[in-house]
């Protein structure tokens, strides 16, 4: 790893600025043409923006080591999320880019910690801060990203600290539960769709749950588009575990088959292991532990990208978004409820 006195010589603070000055977001063909495209765009902007004030500091490595992810951009799906359910009340209100900007930084500071307890190399198609620095450098800058969101939070109320509070306590509970792994009697698939609904799902809920609340939508409103956000946010991540073997050009920003070379078993391999099929003992074998050696790693993704197992884990990221499909029936008809709906299809169907 690259010592954090060499990561100076690096970009410049004025080289990181400079690269998120500009929105590194992308509006997602999902969302239509029109008024609701080019407001979601403005707040994006504002997004942005204020995501640049958050990560700043008076020390420069600081400054630089804060801003690596916000500089290697992503789709800002959470604040996105937020600054869409705001559009069925007042998306002006005070708070709802706050709390939009307190989502994502909360969701980056996880990914530096996710990063080191991953030995990832690569995110978002950039050195992760754990290989670019150290360890401890990404540890302690996504600790850093935690306390600006909580300054944030802090001027939104007691609630809004409650719900992130309860928020982080899921999405820790999920990473130990990642972690130790299933438990003798657990349902492998079963305790990974808990995992992945306390990872993921809880912090895009309550994206959609501060973006509705703040803009003064009804409760009954808030409860359906915050089921509506945990749904969806555990089909993204499902539909991110298939594009790991789907994807053959990196598109989803780190190497294809990436899961399977550090032994992660997610749903398509959980779904193999578990079955008896005899023409699939040979991928049963090769998806039991890590795969260090390149031609079995690439035997192993061809096995799966035609097997029954990875046939059964998209019927079950279908599920999933059918299941958020449904929550939209109190959703007033208009653009941000088409939107929506079309969220639910492009989960099923994005390549990156």
């Amino acid at each position: 790893m690259t010592g954090a006195s060499a990561a100076v010589g690096g970009d410049t603070p004025t080289d990181t600025w400079q690269r998120i000055s500009t929105p590194a977001s992308t509006i997602g063909p999902w969302l239509p043409e029109g008024d609701l495209g080019v407001r979601l765009a403005a707040g994006l902007g504002r997004v942005e923006e204020a995501l640049r004030t958050a990560v700043g500091s008076d020390h420069p490595f600081v400054r630089e080591a804060a801003g690596h992810l916000v500089a290697a951009g992503g789709k800002r799906f959470r604040p996105l999320l937020a600054l869409l359910a705001a559009e069925l009340g007042d998306p002006h209100a005070r708070g709802v880019t706050e709390a939009a900007v307190v989502c994502e930084l909360t969701h980056l500071a996880t990914l530096y910690h996710d990063d080191v307890m991953d030995e990832a190399v690569v995110r978002r198609g950039a050195p992760s801060a754990n290989s670019r620095w150290s360890n401890s450098i990404a540890i302690l800058t996504g600790d850093f990203l935690f306390a600006r969101a909580s300054d944030l939070l802090a001027d939104l109320g007691p609630e809004a600290v409650r719900i992130q509070a309860r928020t982080f306590e899921r999405l820790v509970t999920g990473q130990i539960r990642e972690t130790v792994g299933a438990q003798p009697g657990d349902d492998p698939v079963d305790h990974y769709l808990d995992v992945l609904a306390d990872k993921t799902g809880s912090l895009v809920a309550t994206s959609a749950r501060f973006g509705a609340s703040f803009a003064g939508v009804d409760a009954e409103l808030v409860t359906a588009l915050t089921a509506f956000g945990e749904e969806v946010g555990v089909a993204f991540q499902l539909s991110d575990d298939l594009l790991d073997i789907l994807s053959r050009d990196g598109a989803s920003g780190k190497s294809p088959g990436t899961d399977l070379r550090e032994g992660i078993a997610t749903l398509p391999a959980l779904f193999a292991l578990a079955g008896d099929d005899p023409a699939e003992q040979r991928l049963r074998a090769l998806v039991s532990g890590p795969i260090t050696d390149d031609a079995e790693h690439a035997e192993a993704l061809d096995l799966l990208r035609s097997s029954a197992a990875l046939q059964r884990a998209t019927g079950v990221l279908r599920e999933y978004a059918d299941r958020a499909q449904a929550r939209l029936s109190g959703v007033p008809e208009g653009p941000v409820r088409e939107a929506l709906s079309a969220l639910c299809d492009y989960v099923v169907t994005r390549t990156s």
